[in-house]
């Protein structure tokens, strides 16, 4: 199960976090902190998972932003299946705005969480089709004009 999903800049600002259990703000603050470190420190050469207190770590690197996925490290859940899903995640947000960067996850917020919720939910992967992912959202902005 997924326990969460964070966007981090290169500087360390967190862009989008979407959490699938309860955590007090402290504990975000101080998870996300500690994690944003972790990855910024380690090397292209480095493996893009790790286990931090109870969770594994699954991260990917795309142009300005790291892609960070916490699951719980009691699961037995590839690591390998995370990052072809984060792979999956970029490639769909690419599809919607057309080559996605940092600026449009800013700008455009709740469409980033639309499409996140569209594919997890409750920490579950329930949809890894980008067109059955963005047919919802793209409904939405037709009759939203």
């Amino acid at each position: 199960m997924i326990e969460f999903i964070l966007l981090v800049n290169k500087q360390g600002q967190t862009r989008l976090s979407q959490y699938y259990n309860s955590y007090t703000v402290k504990e975000r603050v101080l998870l996300e902190g500690e994690l944003v470190r972790k990855c910024l420190s380690r090397t292209q050469k480095q493996c893009s998972f790790f286990n931090h207190q109870q969770f594994k770590v699954i991260y990917r690197r795309y142009a300005s932003l790291y892609f960070i996925i916490g699951i719980n490290s009691d699961e037995d859940i590839n690591e390998l299946s995370m990052l072809e899903f984060i792979h999956n995640t970029v490639e769909t947000l690419d599809r919607y705005f057309e080559n996605v960067c940092e600026l449009d996850i800013m700008f455009n917020i709740e469409k980033a969480h639309f499409i996140i919720d569209e594919m997890i939910m409750n920490g579950c992967i329930l949809e890894t089709n980008k067109e059955s992912v963005l047919t919802p959202l793209k409904a939405i902005m037709k009759a939203s004009k």
